[in-house]
């Protein structure tokens, strides 16, 4: 079993940047694709981006893509997200997910954490 707690949310204004952190328990991390996800106030939980096993793959909703990118520190548990050129769009909750067989935006995540707000003013 996995659990995943993000942190690194916060209030900032348009254009600024943004890390996200997903610490992971338990010793299976690296057998987990992780992904981050959104959900806006009135809106459907979306993916966002997400990472391979390895680290070596990695996969973006148009979005998102050319301004945040998505790592993993295998040694230290840990995704993370890097958010650059922040949108007033971009204000939402953003989750961590874990799934043992992908990715990507239809991957059936098997551990989700909590959720950190991300707020960006205009």
């Amino acid at each position: 079993q996995v659990q995943v707690v993000e942190s690194g949310g916060g209030l900032v204004q348009a254009g600024d940047s943004l890390r996200l952190s997903c610490a992971a328990s338990g010793s299976t991390f690296r057998s987990y694709g992780m992904g981050w996800f959104r959900q806006a106030p009135g809106k459907e939980r979306e993916f966002v981006a997400g990472i391979s096993w390895s680290g070596t793959s990695t996969y973006y909703a148009d979005s998102v893509k050319g301004r945040f990118t998505i790592s993993r520190d295998n040694a230290k548990n840990t995704v993370y997200l890097q958010m650059n050129s922040l949108k007033p769009e971009d204000t939402a909750v953003y989750y961590c997910a874990a799934g043992s067989s992908g990715w990507g935006p239809q991957t059936p995540y098997n551990y989700w954490g909590q959720g950190t707000q991300v707020t960006v003013s205009s």
